[in-house]
C-alpha cells in the first residue's frame, strides 16, 4: 500500500501547463510545485510567465508559446525535451472567452474559440504522447467548464468548445489507456478569476442566479482547482481516466 506522502506526491515529475502564469493556470502551477513537480509554464504573454518563474527559481520555467499555432507543437515539445526534460504531465488550460448573444456571433468569432480550446490543445496532446510513451506513461489534464455540463446563455462558442473537450478526453483515455497514459478533465464552477469577473460584469442577476444555484453558496478559489489537479495527476488517482471532475460547489447538481 502506498504511503499518504507518496500517493499525492509529484516528486520527480515535469509538468507543462498552458496559460500557467495567470488565474486558474497559475493556481495549478502553484499546487503542482507544492506537490514536488517542476513546471513549464507556457503562454503568449511573457510577463506573467516570468513573474511565476521568478517565484520558483529552478522549479518553474517560462516559455512563450501560442496554442493557436498548432503546427508549432511538435517543435515546441522537442525543444522542451532538449532543454528541460520530458514532461510526463500536460495541463491544457489556455483558453479564451466570448460572451455574446448567439445570433451576434460571427463565423470567425465562433471559430476562434474552439481553435484555442480544442485544436490547439489537441496539437499539444498529440505531440506529447510519443514522449509519454518513451517515459513509460503520464497524464493529460484538460480544464473543462460548467459549459461542458449544462446550458449557459451568451457563450455559444465557448459551450461548443468545452462540450467537445469531454469527447476528446474520453477518446484519448480509451485510445491510450493501455500505454499507461491517463486523460482526465476538471470542470471548474464559478471561480474568482479575472475571466469570471468579466463574465459577470454589469450582470448582477447572473451573479445572483449562480450563487442561488450553488449549494455551498459562494464562489470557488483558484486554489480549489489547483489541488484537484494535483489529485488527478498524482498516483492516488492511478485508476482514474476518462473522467471529468466537477469542482463547482455543487452547482452542477444544485437547484
Amino acid at each position: 500500500m502506498m504511503k499518504h506522502s507518496e500517493a499525492f506526491s509529484l516528486n520527480g515529475s515535469l509538468a507543462l501547463v498552458t496559460g500557467g502564469g495567470t488565474g486558474i493556470g497559475r493556481a495549478i502551477t502553484d499546487a503542482l510545485v507544492e506537490a514536488g513537480a517542476r513546471v513549464v509554464v507556457a503562454a503568449r504573454r511573457k510577463e506573467p510567465l516570468l513573474e511565476t518563474a521568478q517565484a520558483y527559481p529552478g522549479k518553474v520555467f517560462a516559455y512563450e508559446y501560442d496554442v493557436t499555432k498548432p503546427e508549432e507543437a511538435p517543435r515546441f515539445l522537442s525543444r522542451l525535451e532538449q532543454e528541460v526534460g520530458i514532461p510526463t504531465i500536460l495541463v491544457n488550460n489556455a483558453g479564451i472567452h466570448l460572451k455574446k448573444k448567439a445570433e451576434e456571433v460571427s463565423a470567425e468569432e465562433f471559430r476562434r474559440v474552439p481553435d484555442t480550446h480544442i485544436v490547439g490543445a489537441h496539437a499539444l496532446s498529440a505531440a506529447i504522447i510519443p514522449l509519454l510513451r518513451k517515459a513509460g506513461g503520464g497524464s493529460i489534464l484538460y480544464i473543462a467548464s460548467m459549459a461542458s455540463l449544462f446550458g449557459i446563455p451568451y457563450v455559444v462558442a465557448y459551450s461548443a468548445a468545452k462540450s467537445a473537450m469531454l469527447g476528446v478526453v474520453r477518446t484519448l483515455a480509451v485510445e491510450y489507456g493501455g500505454e499507461n497514459i491517463r486523460v482526465n478533465a476538471i470542470a471548474p464552477g464559478w471561480i474568482e478569476t479575472e475571466m469570471s469577473r468579466k463574465a459577470m460584469e454589469g450582470d448582477p442577476e447572473r451573479k445572483r442566479k449562480v450563487l442561488s444555484r450553488t449549494p455551498l453558496g459562494r464562489f470557488g478559489s483558484p486554489e480549489d482547482i489547483g489541488w484537484a489537479a494535483v489529485y488527478l495527476l498524482s498516483p492516488a488517482a492511478r485508476f482514474i481516466t476518462g473522467t471529468c471532475l466537477a469542482v463547482d460547489g455543487g452547482i452542477s447538481i444544485g437547484f
